[in-house]
């Protein structure tokens, strides 16, 4: 999955759909997410927030940016980490990381 906002821009709010490894929808009913994004080829985190469960019953989430997330241009990698019920934690998408582009803008 692929991801484009430009430089200090704070919508489209970036949104996924989770699912298992059958390519069902996980169910996050009482879970609780976060989102985390670090620069490709760094370590260092650049956003760990909480993120919104959007529906419950099919997995879909997303994360509303603020203007800081999107100051600095580059490449970046992003994922959803989920906490449920039962404290195990599982970070989607597993086999992977979402690109996320920030572009400038020219004003």
């Amino acid at each position: 999955m692929s991801f484009h906002i430009k430089q200090n821009d704070t919508t489209p709010s970036i949104r996924a759909a989770l699912k298992n490894g059958d390519g069902d929808a996980v169910d996050l009913t009482n879970a609780t997410c976060r989102f985390h994004m670090r620069e490709i080829g760094k370590t260092a985190i650049t956003v760990d927030a909480a993120a919104q469960i959007v529906t419950e019953a099919t997995g879909i989430v997303q994360y509303n940016w603020i203007a800081a997330d999107t100051d600095t241009v580059g490449s970046y990698q992003g994922e959803f980490e989920v906490t449920f019920p039962d404290n195990t934690i599982e970070t989607f998408p597993n086999n992977g990381y979402i690109r996320i582009e920030i572009t400038d803008d020219i004003a």
